[in-house]
C-alpha cells in the first residue's frame, strides 16, 4: 500500500513536501525492509532531517539536520547504543531559551530546572 494512503494524522496537517518525504521514503523502507514499524521509524527519521514537530503538525525547520543525540547516530551505531529521543522536537537547532519559550507556552512545570535535552523530552510528551 503507498505510503500516501497510509499518512499518520500528524502528517496529514503538515506541509505537502512533508507528506512526500514521508511517503516515498515509507515506500522505499517497505520495500527494502517489508512492512511495519521499520518502515515507519524509517520514514520518521527522514521527515525529522527537515521537519519538527510543533503541536499536531510537522513545520520546516530553520536548517536541516539531526534533531537530537539518536537521530545523528547511524547504523550499527543507533542500534547498540540508542539515546532518548526528543520525539521529534529539534533540540540541536533551537537554544534552551527557545525550548524554554515553548515549554512555557505548553504550561510545562519545572521547566527552569530542565536540561535542552529533558525541555525537548517535555515538550514532546505534552505535544502528543
Amino acid at each position: 500500500m503507498p505510503g500516501k494512503d497510509r499518512l499518520p494524522g500528524t502528517l496529514k496537517r503538515s506541509p505537502a513536501k512533508a507528506q512526500r518525504t514521508w511517503a516515498k521514503t515509507h515506500d522505499s523502507a517497505v520495500e527494502e525492509y517489508g512492512e511495519g514499524e521499520r518502515a515507519h521509524r524509517t520514514a520518521f527519521a527522514a521527515v525529522k532531517h527537515s521537519f519538527e514537530k510543533v503541536g499536531d503538525h510537522w513545520e520546516p525547520k530553520a536548517h536541516k539536520g539531526p534533531s537530537d543525540e539518536q537521530s545523528a547516530k547511524s547504523g550499527r551505531e543507533a542500534r547498540d547504543n540508542p539515546s532518548p529521543t526528543a520525539g521529534g522536537v529539534d533540540v540541536k537547532g533551537h537554544t534552551r531559551q527557545e525550548l524554554m519559550g515553548r515549554a512555557e507556552r505548553l504550561g510545562i512545570r519545572g521547566r527552569s530546572r530542565m536540561t535542552k535535552e529533558e525541555l525537548g523530552r517535555a515538550i514532546a510528551r505534552k505535544q502528543d
